[in-house]
């Protein structure tokens, strides 16, 4: 569903028939997936550069599509280091074809329930070195994972495994409720929709230092031209930010 409100062609009509559905009570979820994804590719070239990561960790990062993460650290510097993490077996054999040359960049099978898998699986710690910075990135997955689940001892579990000079990128869906009837279409696919308040998704920067400015709406995240020109209005329902460990 993802890959089609970005405009990408890796869906199935299942997926078509219930974004539509989405799109039908909620027909801001297009920009907001869009939105979503300008934040990832803005969030990855200020670590790559100003920042000065090398090494990334992106967890729940779907199917392939325009600007991946990989490519766009490679971008600012062809030495940086990839590990993308996702529990759909669809998901890992296409992105494994697609990086089957790509000796920086792995796919791994996990879910960010189960952090500690993460953390120990031997194609993680053989691309990349924990005991060194590291960014993690949580973009548009925590929302779907709901309290009940421990989202925020997930998070917590990998902040702790994180070398201080880490950082931490999530991006979140607003509660807002006109967006909870959006998210029925949901109810029936592998993971329901838990969207959450600011403070509720400011807790999972807790110890951290929020990199300025902030945790804001994610169009709003050190915008560039491209964002400026659009003339945003309010935004979109998505909060996004940057925290590092000190």
């Amino acid at each position: 569903m993802y890959d089609f409100f970005l405009g990408g062609k890796d869906n199935f009509a299942a997926d078509r028939e219930a974004a539509e559905q989405v799109m039908a009570v909620a027909p801001i979820t297009r920009e907001v997936a869009r939105g979503n994804r300008a934040f990832l590719g803005r969030a990855v070239r200020f670590l790559a550069g100003e920042a000065g990561i090398r090494q990334f960790l992106d967890i729940g990062a779907g199917l392939p599509t325009g600007a991946n993460v990989h490519q766009v650290a490679q971008g600012v510097d062809p030495e940086c280091r990839v590990v993308y993490v996702d529990n759909d077996p669809v998901v890992l054999a296409h992105a494994r074809a697609l990086l089957a040359t790509d000796a920086r960049t792995r796919v791994v099978l996990g879910d960010v329930r189960g952090p500690d898998e993460i953390l120990t699986d031997p194609d993680v710690r053989g691309v990349l070195d924990l005991s060194e910075p590291v960014a993690v990135l949580l973009v548009a997955v925590l929302h779907f994972v709901h309290d009940h689940e421990d989202p925020y001892g997930a998070v917590r579990a990998l902040v702790d495994a994180m070398a201080p000079g880490s950082f931490l990128v999530v991006s979140h869906v607003e509660y807002r409720p006109e967006l909870l009837r959006g998210a029925r279409p949901y109810d029936r696919a592998n993971a329901q929709v838990a969207p959450r308040t600011f403070d509720e998704v400011t807790r999972f920067f807790d110890g951290l230092e929020l990199v300025p400015p902030g945790l804001v709406n994610v169009r709003r995240w050190r915008p560039d031209a491209r964002v400026l020109s659009e003339q945003l209005g309010p935004g979109v329902p998505c909060f996004g930010g940057v925290g590092v460990k000190r």
